[in-house]
């Protein structure tokens, strides 16, 4: 009888919920459709927080605040046209839930606009006098009419690019589509790993051409040359990439080289086009033609030029290994690896290894190191963030435990406004200290300087403002507490010598290998060695956290005409590089402009 009232009261507040997010989305429809603020603003929590994604602003736009939410909407709803609002059948239904704290009705809706079919998340919390109003919501462009991605019920009947070749059979078509001899690519994506491939795919099913450049020989190489026992850190739910989800078969944490193979077969099947082998040397900008003359560099060595109308940078969040200037270390007689250069420590055993950094790499190359029978040890050089993958690094995760479609948890994951994400993060950094806690006392024992990051965020913020300086720990830490693996702080450190680190009380800390796990130049550093100094400066930064909250030139236009970047995790790559292709679409439709200087706030 228990369980009996418990589904009881389960539907009835389902229904409550759904009851009461089809009125607040009728009266939010007809205030927008009225254009008055006060209106509008009536409906929201005076703190409230709306994140649009295309949809309205054809950007990126955080807005905070009641009357600036409102204000904003009512003056782009005249070119938007916003209309016909309602709780989709088949997605994931209003339910009660806890965000950031905050007890909410959440509710998916979707829309139409003048472009093209929307959606977005608002979340319901009563105010003081008991009216349920609306403390965020977000807004994401998902299809522009006419134009829609070719999938489903959408799928075409042949392959995608049997129009353009005639009666040959598929394979003939392949071949045709990926030699290039008769046309240039519209877009030139420069990387074939998560960034470079979600991206194309997304692309090719709006029907744009696209062509991907792979430095390596093979589409996955990026993932398989890395350190022997790598593996994600973070589970197979996030990491699906877009139309096509791994066997149920994986396991939760994908080896490099599962997942390598699974890239290659990917990019066969979702009919991306993709030279390997070939390496992006150089492009200059033709203001009057709008096409960048782009040349590429084979395996063989000879070069292609080919006009794309955009080029797309997809080789990560960083560029070149950078290599740091250590006093001494050109005085070392033994071998000088940097972490991408690293493979294994089979055939090092008994040996001697100092690995400069500790970060999740680093961490990660000293297991490696560990299991083979060298004597490893770390070098600290700044205060890092420890983070166990299980228990701790798996809270960020919890959204992929609620059950429903990628699409629907992609879209709560997009909803979130650069503070809410602040926020939340700090939130769930707070309740791994907890987790983490003996594991953190023992590190600080030891002497490792360990932090929480920035406003006490946690490793994720870390990430997202810097890139690295944290480790997702798998063992590491453990081993270095019970002195299995060293640690040395790098002030201790004199220079190093023929033999090792000289250390400033006179001892030799010996070794036969150094492993510099000491990361990357950012990407601006590739833009200017490949698009030039001027082009550089104009774009600005990339990635880390720009002046509106969100990410420096990601997924979006920037400030040079044809120039777009993503990056990141896999999940991220995929829920972005959606709104990526929408944007160039909608450019080769002459539906959207370059950006304006002031689009960018």
């Amino acid at each position: 009888m228990d369980l009996v009232n418990q589904d009881l009261q389960a539907f009835q507040r389902g229904e409550q919920a759904e009851g009461a997010a089809a009125r607040w989305l009728a009266d939010f429809e007809a205030a927008l459709g009225s254009r008055e603020v006060g209106r509008i603003a009536g409906l929201l929590h005076e703190e409230s927080h709306w994140r649009d994604i295309l949809a309205f602003t054809w950007y990126y736009t955080p807005v905070a605040g009641s009357y600036d939410i409102a204000a904003r909407l009512a003056a782009e709803q005249s070119r938007v046209g916003a209309r016909d609002f309602q709780l989709p059948e088949g997605r994931r239904a209003p339910r009660y839930v806890k965000r950031v704290g905050v007890e909410s009705i959440e509710a998916i809706f979707e829309f139409s606009t003048a472009v093209g079919r929307s959606a977005g998340i608002f979340r319901l919390a009563p105010d003081a006098d008991g009216a349920l109003k609306a403390w965020q919501i977000s807004t994401t462009l998902q299809s522009i009419t006419g134009y829609e991605e070719k999938i489903g019920a959408n799928r075409p009947t042949g392959s995608a690019y049997s129009r353009n070749f005639g009666g040959d059979n598929w394979a003939d078509i392949r071949r045709k589509a990926r030699a290039y001899e008769d046309r240039d690519p519209t877009v030139l994506v420069i990387g074939g790993a998560q960034s470079g491939l979600s991206v194309a795919a997304r692309l090719n099913q709006l029907g744009v051409d696209t062509l991907v450049v792979e430095k390596w020989p093979r589409v996955g190489d990026s993932w398989r040359k890395r350190y022997h026992s790598l593996a994600l850190h973070n589970s197979i739910q996030l990491n699906h990439l877009p139309y096509m989800d791994y066997p149920e078969t994986w396991p939760v944490y994908i080896p490099k080289d599962m997942l390598g193979d699974w890239f290659e077969f990917y990019a066969t099947a979702l009919e991306i086009n993709c030279w390997t082998n070939t390496e992006f040397v150089k492009g200059e900008w033709d203001d009057k033609l709008k096409v960048w003359t782009a040349t590429v560099r084979r395996g063989d060595g000879t070069e292609r030029v080919i006009k794309p109308k955009h080029l797309v940078f997809a080789n990560g969040v960083s560029s070149y290994p950078l290599i740091p200037d250590l006093p001494g270390l050109g005085d070392f007689k033994g071998t000088v690896f940097h972490s991408e250069g690293f493979d294994s420590g089979a055939g090092w055993t008994g040996k001697n290894a100092l690995i400069v950094g500790t970060g999740s790499s680093a961490n990660d190359i000293a297991m490696d190191l560990h299991s083979h029978g060298v004597n490893t040890t770390l070098i600290q050089r700044g205060s890092t963030t420890v983070v166990t993958i299980n228990p701790s690094a798996r809270l960020n995760e919890a959204i992929y435990d609620e059950g429903g479609s990628h699409d629907d948890t992609d879209l709560i994951i997009a909803s979130a406004t650069p503070p809410l994400t602040v926020k939340g993060y700090k939130a769930v950094a707070q309740r791994m200290l907890e987790l983490d806690k003996d594991l953190i006392q023992g590190l600080k024992a030891i002497g490792f300087k360990h932090d929480m990051g920035e406003d006490e965020a946690g490793h994720q913020m870390k990430y997202f403002r810097r890139g690295g300086g944290y480790n997702l720990d798998a063992g590491s830490s453990a081993l270095m507490i019970k002195g299995e693996i060293g640690l040395l702080q790098y002030e201790t450190i004199e220079r190093f010598v023929a033999d090792g680190a000289l250390l400033k009380d006179g001892r030799t800390v010996p070794a036969d290998m150094i492993v510099l796990a000491t990361g990357y130049y950012p990407q601006k550093e590739l833009v200017r060695r490949s698009l030039g100094d001027a082009v550089a400066e104009k774009i600005g930064e990339v990635w880390g956290i720009g002046p509106n909250g969100d990410l420096n030139n990601m997924y979006k236009r920037t400030p040079q005409e044809g120039v777009w970047f993503i990056a990141g995790g896999i999940g991220q790559c995929r829920i972005n590089s959606k709104y990526l292709a929408l944007q160039i679409k909608a450019m080769e439709l002459g539906l959207l402009g370059p950006l304006e200087p002031s689009s960018q706030g």
